[in-house]
């Protein structure tokens, strides 16, 4: 097939693609006397539970659009990533498919590296909910000892509303609660984690009614990626850091924010605590 018919079938020419890079024998099927590579079109319709004839048509680009539910049940057939599977809805269906979140279970040793370079810029690496996972030696001394907490406490909005530190590091308490609520409540909806933060909710709004009465004002706030912080440190006093947030490569249930700071003797002093 060239020309426009072609361009008109990139769904079908995707999933021949990523078939044929499969290996037959992962899936304990015998690789001998194939004249293609990867698996058979009708090895994939059975793992993927469909017509073989319906995934043959798929791949010559006859019989119309298939449904989000197929194309979920082929990108599983196909051992696709989260990546390829957001591939194949875009070019089957036009869109992204809904989006499945999935618990953070720690970063790598090279993006710990990557954050431990930062010093003296305090940087975590924050999940869709907020949950701290990874952090830098600048982030203990200037933000929080997260390692000094068990890991279900490692929470931002946990820090905000239940520990008296954050009200005394704060300028205006109140301002930042709020955005930071605004703001988690869009990441939590974009990542489709709904059934994960109810637990949570409903801690905060038993333990802190601050955090009911904000919860119930369904204030959003969307991220501007980059501003300036101003905090009280509790032995360098006054500081002022110029904050980033950036998606992590390869890691889409991941955000990390770097806290820089915002002057060059700022910097100084927090490298003096550091040392």
């Amino acid at each position: 097939m060239s020309g426009p018919a072609a361009q008109e079938n990139r769904l079908g020419g995707y999933l021949k693609d990523r078939r044929t890079k499969l290996d037959p024998a992962s899936f304990g099927l015998p690789s001998e006397r194939r004249r293609t590579p990867g698996l058979r079109r009708e090895e994939v319709a059975q793992r993927a539970n469909i017509s073989p004839t319906w995934y043959t048509w798929l791949e010559q680009g006859r019989g119309g659009a298939p449904s989000a539910d197929v194309l979920d049940r082929i990108s599983r057939a196909l051992m696709l990533t989260d990546v390829e599977r957001e591939h194949l809805f875009l070019v089957g269906l036009g869109r992204p498919p809904e989006v499945r979140y999935h618990a953070a279970g720690g970063v790598t040793p090279r993006l710990q590296r990557v954050l431990d370079a930062l010093d003296p810029s305090p940087a975590v690496i924050r999940t869709a909910i907020w949950d701290i996972v990874a952090w830098n030696r600048a982030a203990t001394v200037m933000l929080m000892d997260y390692g000094a907490l068990p890991p279900e406490q490692r929470n931002i909005l946990r820090f905000i509303f239940l520990d008296p530190r954050a009200r005394a590091a704060q300028y205006d308490w109140e301002s930042v609660a709020r955005y930071v609520l605004g703001a988690f409540r869009v990441d939590a909806a974009r990542a489709g984690a709904a059934a994960e933060v109810e637990p949570l909710v409903a801690e905060l709004c038993r333990l802190s009614p601050e955090f009911k009465a904000m919860w119930r004002d369904n204030d959003l706030r969307g991220h501007h990626g980059e501003a300036v912080k101003q905090i009280r440190h509790p032995i360098l006093g006054p500081l002022a850091f110029e904050f980033s947030a950036f998606a992590v490569d390869g890691r889409t249930d991941l955000t990390m924010v770097v806290y820089n700071p915002a002057t060059p003797e700022d910097a100084e002093r927090i490298k003096s605590l550091l040392a």
